[in-house]
């Protein structure tokens, strides 16, 4: 079903995080709280952190799987973030705090879950050494990241579209979210950080915004890549081109459609 979007005049009254939550959570990230927490084995009575929760859209899915009994911990840096994250239930427990320097005990956790994160830590290695670190001897991880840039045909030509306009330092931070979109070195990342015998995988997922519009003025809110680098007059070619470079993958009614997987990493702790 598409969803309705606010539209950008009235995204301007909102925070980055409500911008966040509206828009990005149902195009892209709420389809992988379910498969993260297939990867982790979460179930019910289990203790499960979430890092790097955001406004908590995978958080809520750990929690539905470890009721009755279990508790789901949503940790996250940004303060606007959890305030989004705590309108949404009290039965939470949402904590800020960096992922690399976790503030809970060693083997606490019998779940440490990430969903596109990592890509945006200071320090990768550490991240991963602290979830590994709390979770228990027997528990699991699972780590997602966005797959390579390549992978994913509307952000491909998007990001293209954005270095003939607007030349490589705009391009540059639209393709930050991908740069760990490779096996090799988020295998190397867990060896480093001394995850045993990880694994990664990758798992195919969709974006779905309600229009060309719609994807083009929340990239642009967005102040993890586009946010505050197009003024109105650049932003207003940024759209006129993207209605010809993203036509290809417009489906009936105006929905704007594309494939974008994820690499997982997973691992159990002996």
């Amino acid at each position: 079903m598409t969803q309705t979007l606010t539209p950008l005049a009235e995204q301007t009254t909102r925070s980055p995080a409500e911008v966040y939550d509206e828009q990005f959570v149902p195009a892209l990230f709420r389809q992988w709280g379910p498969v993260l927490c297939d990867a982790a084995q979460v179930s019910s009575g289990q203790r499960v952190l979430d890092v790097a929760c955001g406004t908590g859209a995978l958080t809520v899915a750990a929690a539905e799987r470890v009721a009755p009994g279990g508790a789901v911990i949503g940790l996250d840096a940004n303060p606007e973030m959890l305030t989004v994250a705590r309108r949404k239930t009290a039965d939470i427990e949402w904590r800020d705090g960096r992922a690399e320097s976790l503030p809970f005990a060693a083997e606490r956790f019998d779940a440490v879950i990430s969903q596109f994160g990592l890509m945006f830590f200071d320090d990768r290695e550490a991240a991963l050494r602290e979830m590994w670190r709390v979770l228990r001897p027997g528990g699991h991880l699972a780590v997602a990241v966005c797959d390579a840039l390549d992978r994913s045909p509307g952000y491909a030509a998007l990001a293209g579209l954005l270095q003939r306009l607007f030349g490589p330092p705009v391009a540059d931070a639209f393709r930050a979210p991908f740069v760990l979109g490779d096996e090799a070195t988020l295998l190397t990342l867990c060896d480093q950080a001394g995850i045993v015998d990880a694994k990664v995988g990758r798992r195919e997922g969709t974006v779905r915004f309600a229009s060309i519009d719609d994807l083009v003025s929340t990239e642009r809110a967005c102040v993890w890549t586009l946010g505050g680098l197009l003024d109105d007059a650049q932003f207003e070619r940024l759209l006129a081109a993207a209605q010809r470079e993203l036509l290809p993958f417009a489906e009936a009614g105006g929905t704007v459609a594309f494939t974008m997987p994820a690499l997982l990493i997973t691992a159990s702790k002996g």
